[in-house]
């Protein structure tokens, strides 16, 4: 999907999280509900449940939990990817889950967001998971966060609860950097100040969530950076008319591409211009990021999936070492002499993680010694040596070409997830 949603109004990606029980699928719900984003059938059909389980009121929460498993356990245990908009703007919002086991659902579902909404219980606070959660955000360089204070109806919408908590939350991520941080409180299952402002917060000057959600600045997109395309493959076709034909395949994550441009092929560094763009809609002369391509060029390269196309006069760096940020999925701890590998964009190499330098402490964000293994859930700074060159950017500055994932090539299981060269 374009950066643009229906209509040209600007898309924005939203990632949402919260500890078990701080209420984000109600709150999600409540959105979905009240800016109008249900059909009729929906409502319909959540309505006669509640009628079933004997409420007196359809159960939000409903709409976003869908499997069995979430309803039975009453809570959300895969990422559920929601499009609603308004008049003002268009939205892809990631429901990912709450509970500390899931924490991996956390990284893939705020991996692609440009925002991040953060649910607090008014009387409960900055628990662990929702520490661990907004660092997440940090270490993935979201850069809008809002914090939801929610059911401030069970602290009788008391100002000084708000208050309290809010600069809890603003001294815990001082040291992150995000570029801002809102507040909102509200009560999700009353409705308050979600998409209607609130009666029983006259004390609160500012917008409802919707409103604050609306007003976020539109992020940079993917096609105002250096041209990046991981290959994914190099189609040389046989027949007596093609023979001279060596096309690269892949979707372009970064970048704008036209038929002149002087490319490089990473790792390697070997130079070429562009001589033909082909799209599934025919030849084009330029093409941006987002769409999938054929790209010809004037020599014939032998490079093939795990290499990248970049823009020559801005190439990536290569490395057999690097440094990242690493969050451990796996419930077995990391090993140091284990064969993982490391697989970012279309590449594939063997890895030996080092152990940590450090570790993140997410209660206090103080890094801590390294030396021991991570663990599930653990957030540290590592080495990971490499047996080939890979190409790659800081993940501050391409998310697509900084990111990867450490995968335990005994069992291929995906053991880790990891951010080049950014720190926290």
């Amino acid at each position: 999907m374009s950066e643009h949603g229906s209509e040209g109004r600007d898309l924005l990606r939203l990632t949402t999280a919260g500890s078990v029980d701080d209420g984000k699928s109600t709150l999600i719900g409540r959105i979905l509900a009240d800016a109008g984003a249900l059909t009729e059938d929906q409502l319909s059909a959540l309505a006669a449940q509640a009628v079933r389980d004997g409420q007196e009121q359809i159960d939000l929460a409903r709409i976003t939990d869908g499997l069995t498993a979430e309803r039975e356990q009453g809570i959300t245990i895969d990422v559920a990817y929601r499009y609603f908009a308004t008049p003002r703007r268009s939205f892809i919002l990631a429901d990912v889950p709450g509970h500390e086991q899931y924490t991996r659902n956390m990284v893939t579902g705020a991996s692609k967001a440009t925002a991040a909404l953060l649910l607090v219980d008014a009387r409960a606070g900055m628990t662990a998971q929702t520490r661990r959660h907004t660092c997440i955000a940090a270490l993935l360089g979201i850069s809008d966060v809002v914090f939801a204070i929610n059911k401030m109806d069970l602290v009788d919408w008391s100002e000084e609860a708000f208050v309290r908590l809010k600069g809890e939350i603003e001294s815990f991520t001082e040291r992150l950097r995000f570029g801002s941080r809102r507040f909102v409180p509200l009560s999700a299952k009353r409705g308050d100040n979600v998409v209607r402002g609130s009666e029983h917060m006259d004390w609160h000057e500012g917008p409802p969530l919707l409103t604050v959600l609306e007003g976020i600045p539109a992020s940079v997109t993917a096609a105002d950076g250096p041209f990046r395309m991981a290959v994914q493959i190099a189609n040389r076709p046989q027949g007596a008319s093609t023979h001279d034909f060596r096309g690269y395949m892949g979707r372009i994550a970064q970048g704008r591409l036209t038929v002149g441009d002087r490319v490089v092929i990473a790792p390697g560094g070997r130079e070429s211009t562009v001589t033909e763009i082909l799209t599934p809609q025919g030849p084009a002369i330029a093409a941006m990021a987002g769409q999938s391509v054929t790209v010809s060029l004037a020599d014939d390269i032998d490079a093939g999936r795990g290499f990248m196309l970049a823009d020559a006069t801005s190439p990536p760096s290569e490395a057999r070492e690097v440094t990242a940020a690493l969050c451990w999925l796996d419930p077995a701890p990391q090993d140091s002499r284990a064969p993982y590998l490391m697989r970012i964009g279309t590449r594939e190499v063997a890895a030996r993680v080092a152990l940590p330098e450090s570790h993140l402490d997410i209660h206090t964000l103080a890094r801590g010694p390294g030396g021991q293994p991570l663990r599930a859930n653990d957030i540290g700074e590592a080495r990971i040596r490499l047996q080939d060159d890979i190409a790659y950017d800081a993940y501050a500055a391409c998310r697509a070409t900084g990111a990867f994932v450490i995968i335990d090539s005994r069992t291929n299981a995906t053991v880790a997830a990891g951010m080049i060269e950014h720190r926290v």
